[in-house]
């Protein structure tokens, strides 16, 4: 059923507009993320720089800078919070342990007092219930083990306990992040020995005087876990020098949790003391609060867009209608040139369809006509090559038998050397087997290249076959002398086994016939996956490199060695690479340290 232009027209434009839609809806789904990211991030580091003014306004009210923290959470749903030097949070007076030291040995250490925040060694909800397991000795009075490293010439604690043994027991306290990091910067020393001189340890002894908790609101400061091992990771990065904290452009880290994707951002500073601080701030990249708000800038780009593309698409489609007629008209021109390359797209069924429809058909038979006489020409002219080779080829093949067979007449006819009477006619006699044997490879070669012959696949076992050939051909070998060697596994192949043992003969016999008296000839077998290797292998004779290809052809003749004194007719290669050919099975021949090697390839019977 035809339809009409216009129908086609408003049922191609809306189309495309749906197209153009879907398009949109696929590419927010595809490119949202990376925009939402972006934007993210760009205005975080944006309000950093005026976070970091009021809290410089406010460093020295600590309650005053904790309501900044909350609010900037609030406006931002972004977690912020101010650390000194070595990483610890600035304002955590709230959640402390102070201890007095013993006297040691460490002259540093000795009858100090330490004060300890302890946030970075148990979770305040767990201090706060009691929990029997952890807390009760954390308690003024009580006696208690430390153990650290000296990073920065300052006391960095990795565990503390009640006495030295508790220090590996489970309800010892230990800053898991400082820990986990040792385990990782040790492995970059040479040994344990120097990663100590660098980082010196130490144990001492003390009495618990005064340990502060948080109360009512101040609790919250240190229930947000994820953001705390956050902070003390980067402790541990900071006190090891994994960060570049000579960089002064802020510094943004990816960081994923739970399938969970944040964003870490730490931005270096100076406090109002002028010393280093950092302020450290980490959010989320998935609240759907803030994700509705993205949307809503996104979409002013996906408005202009779309008007884009709707006007573009129009202009197109306007034009489209008259696109095959164009096409029609360049096609029948090139057809007028003979060129029946270009087809023109039948995407309709109206008149312009039918119209196309009929210009291919014509092209084709055309076209086909065309080809036809040029492939009967290109035939005609391949026979006649052919023949002019095959002509040649026999010429000159048979040129030397028949002249030496000329002669020995000529010299039986006039009498001379009577007494090498049966010489001449032996030399007659092997001409003459020689000429039957040249003219039996020259038709089965002419055989197998005609197309017509048909390869019938058997299985059978390849070692048989070739203990065989070798009981054939044993008085050949003792004739020369030669070594024969056979490593042989035994093995069913699928083949035509009278051709494949023809391909044996002859490569055998080429091996018999190049290798020198008392060398050796190696047959062997072996496995791949699916199929067998077969190797004949003869010493003592090597071909030169680029001549490897060429053994193959018809009549081949190489380095002197390879002359009609071999006895061969010079086409067994040949019938042995076009048997392999039928079998689509791979073959070579490759030069060995010792001589040449012939190989082929047979599948084995599933």
């Amino acid at each position: 059923m035809k339809k009409s232009i216009v129908l086609k027209l408003f049922l191609l434009t809306s189309g495309l507009c749906l197209f153009i839609l879907a398009v949109i809806f696929v590419g927010q789904t595809v490119f949202f993320k990376q925009f939402y990211v972006h934007q993210k991030v760009k205005d975080v580091n944006a309000v950093l720089q005026a976070y970091e003014q009021d809290y410089l306004n406010y460093a020295s009210n600590t309650q005053e800078t904790v309501k900044l923290e909350q609010d900037f959470y609030q406006k931002y749903n972004t977690w912020i919070t101010a650390l000194d030097a070595q990483g610890n949070l600035k304002y955590a007076d709230d959640f402390f342990m102070e201890i007095k030291l013993d006297r040691s040995d460490d002259s540093a250490l000795s009858n100090k007092t330490m004060t300890l925040p302890l946030y970075s060694f148990i979770n305040v909800e767990d201090f706060i219930s009691d929990n029997p397991f952890l807390t009760p000795w954390i308690k003024e009075g009580e006696r208690i083990v430390i153990e650290g490293l000296i990073m920065n010439n300052q006391p960095v604690i990795q565990r503390m306990g009640r006495n030295v043994s508790n220090l590996r027991e489970e309800n010892r306290l230990e800053n898991r992040q400082m820990v986990s990091k040792e385990y990782e910067v040790v492995n970059r020393f040479a040994n344990p020995i120097q990663y100590h001189e660098k980082y010196p340890s130490f144990l001492v002894k003390g009495t618990i005087t005064k340990v502060r908790t948080p109360e009512g609101a101040g609790i919250s400061h240190y229930t947000n876990h994820l953001f705390l091992d956050r902070i003390k990771a980067f402790q541990a990065d900071l006190l090891y020098g994994d960060y570049d904290h000579t960089a002064n452009t802020n510094q943004t880290v990816d960081y994923e949790e739970n399938h969970v994707n944040y964003k870490i951002f730490v931005d270096r500073i100076k406090d109002h003391d002028g010393n280093p601080a950092y302020l450290f701030a980490m959010t989320s990249l998935q609240p759907v609060n803030e994700a509705a708000g993205m949307i809503k800038d996104y979409y002013v780009y996906i408005i202009i867009a779309t008007l884009l593309l709707v006007l573009l698409a129009s202009f197109y489609y306007s034009r489209q209608i008259a696109r095959p007629l164009l096409r029609i008209n360049r096609t029948t021109q090139q057809m007028a040139g003979l060129d029946f390359s270009e087809k023109i797209p039948i995407k309709t069924k109206d008149e312009i369809g039918d119209l196309s429809r009929n210009i291919n058909q014509l092209s084709e038979r055309l076209h086909s006509h065309i080809l036809r006489l040029q492939q009967d020409i290109e035939k005609e002219k391949q026979l006649e090559h052919t023949r002019k080779e095959f002509i040649s080829t026999v010429s000159h093949e048979l040129k030397t038998p028949l002249s030496v067979i000329q002669s020995c007449l000529a010299i039986l006819k006039d009498g001379v050397a009577s007494h090498k009477r049966d010489y001449y006619f032996q030399a007659m006699e092997d001409e003459v087997i020689r000429m039957d044997l040249l003219i039996v490879d020259m038709l089965e070669l002419a055989k197998y290249e005609s197309g017509t012959y048909k390869m019938v696949m058997d299985s059978f076992y390849i070692d048989d076959v070739i203990e065989r050939i070798c009981d054939k051909l044993a008085v050949d070998i003792a004739a020369k002398q030669l070594h024969l060697y056979t490593s042989l596994i035994p093995v069913e192949v699928v083949a035509n086994e009278l051709r494949i043992e023809q391909v044996i003969i002859n490569l055998l016999t080429n091996a018999i016939r190049y290798t020198p008296e008392s060398e050796s000839i190696l047959v062997t077998t072996s496995e791949d996956q699916d199929t067998v290797k077969i190797c004949i292998e003869n010493k003592g004779a090597r071909i030169p490199d680029d001549q490897l290809e060429k053994i193959w052809g018809r009549f081949y003749r190489g380095e002197p060695s390879r002359q009609r004194s071999t006895r061969g007719t010079g086409l067994g290669l040949a019938i042995s690479k076009k048997i392999l050919e039928m079998h689509d099975m791979p073959y070579g021949v490759t030069n060995t340290p010792d001589g040449v090697m012939f190989y082929f390839h047979l599948n084995k019977k599933a």
